[in-house]
């Protein structure tokens, strides 16, 4: 069997890949919504930047069996990383789980091949993700270190996670929190496909509306981002891998949710709530959960992040992995990314241990 690889730097020829891109997005059951062609083609759009495009494709008798989209950075190291960035939770390559080694070993051999004088540097790889195969093949240097965290739960409905909980009275207080939401008639419903374009600018706007005045994170508030949002997610959720959900209150529209969904999980990526429901005493966190978890397959993701809400309903923690590919001549940026890993990680453990520190001062002064 012949597999023949191709290097592609054309911004046409990725919008052109769409329709390949996507039957081989459906033949990789680890792929996530991150790495459909309707979210990355749209991101290279708001992100991408001339010349950098660094596509690895793999071919069997003209077929789209494997593929690698990066592009090329010269910092901190010159190296070839994931499409998709600091906005997408997972990046992955895409493999045809019915083709074997054979295809694995075409797409590292391109991988070696574009990357030159860089270092290839997949981030955010979910365990049991395609790279890893990558991984696995690779010749050269290589290392594996962690990445973000992301907690998971089963994909099981509303009642059973409840049960999850540690305790019969907090398993109470979430029961009394979904009879508040019905109380006050707070209704759901999906948002058709024609209508989810106004949908997300409305998530944008109530996004922007519940962080007024708070630090939230300015690049989702940015028009690239919301261009990015529109003009992605409608071909996703025509596809089935996106779902819009508005929920009213007194026929006003006072939250949108966008929840993100592949074969192997459902994960809620942004959402926008106005302080209304707040004020009116409803439960935010209890309500995106309620309307996630109907949608959930295999994994219901909470996606990044370690933030104490999501640790109340007893999560799963799951370290996404970081994976290094170098070429014996590429060893030494290797070991300049993992200085750079080495030398974050301990920062970030003296800062924690100030912030224990000031708190149990604080504590002994009271």
């Amino acid at each position: 069997m012949t597999y023949t690889t191709h290097l592609i730097t054309d911004e046409r020829a990725f919008a052109e890949l769409g329709p390949e891109w996507e039957g081989l997005y459906r033949r990789c059951e680890s792929a996530t919504p991150f790495q459909s062609h309707a979210w990355l083609h749209s991101w290279w759009l708001s992100y991408g930047r001339p010349g950098r495009l660094r596509l690895v494709l793999v071919r069997h008798e003209g077929e789209l069996v494997a593929a690698a989209p990066l592009m090329r950075v010269g910092r901190p190291v010159p190296s070839l990383v994931p499409l998709g960035g600091a906005i997408s939770d997972y990046g992955d390559v895409l493999l045809d789980d019915g083709r074997g080694e054979e295809a694995v070993a075409a797409l590292t051999d391109g991988l070696a091949r574009a990357a030159r004088t860089a270092l290839v540097d997949f981030r955010e790889v979910r365990p049991g993700g395609a790279a890893e195969r990558i991984y696995e093949h690779w010749s050269g240097p290589r290392r594996r270190v962690g990445d973000s965290v992301c907690l998971e739960l089963p994909a099981v409905p509303m009642e059973e996670l409840v049960a999850r909980l540690p305790s019969t009275k907090a398993q109470q207080r979430v029961r009394a929190k979904l009879r508040k939401l019905a109380s006050l008639g707070v209704r759901r419903s999906v948002v058709h496909p024609d209508e989810v374009d106004s949908a997300l600018r409305r998530l944008i706007e109530l996004h922007r509306l519940q962080w007024q005045g708070r630090k939230v994170t300015s690049e989702h508030l940015r028009p690239r981002f919301c261009d990015h949002l529109v003009r992605s997610v409608g071909p996703m959720v025509r596809s089935g891998d996106a779902v819009v959900t508005e929920f009213r209150l007194d026929d006003d529209v006072v939250a949108v949710d966008l929840t993100l969904l592949s074969r192997r999980l459902a994960g809620g990526y942004l959402y926008g709530a106005h302080p209304r429901l707040r004020e009116r005493k409803a439960d935010v966190a209890v309500m995106l959960l309620d309307a996630c978890s109907e949608h959930a397959r295999g994994t219901l993701s909470l996606l990044r992040g370690n933030e104490p809400y999501k640790q109340h309903w007893r999560p799963e923690q799951v370290v996404n992995q970081r994976l290094l590919l170098a070429r014996r001549h590429t060893a030494p940026l290797l070991t300049a990314v993992l200085c750079d890993v080495a030398a974050r990680r301990r920062g970030k453990e003296l800062l924690l241990r100030r912030q224990g520190w000031r708190e149990r001062a604080g504590g002994g002064r009271s």
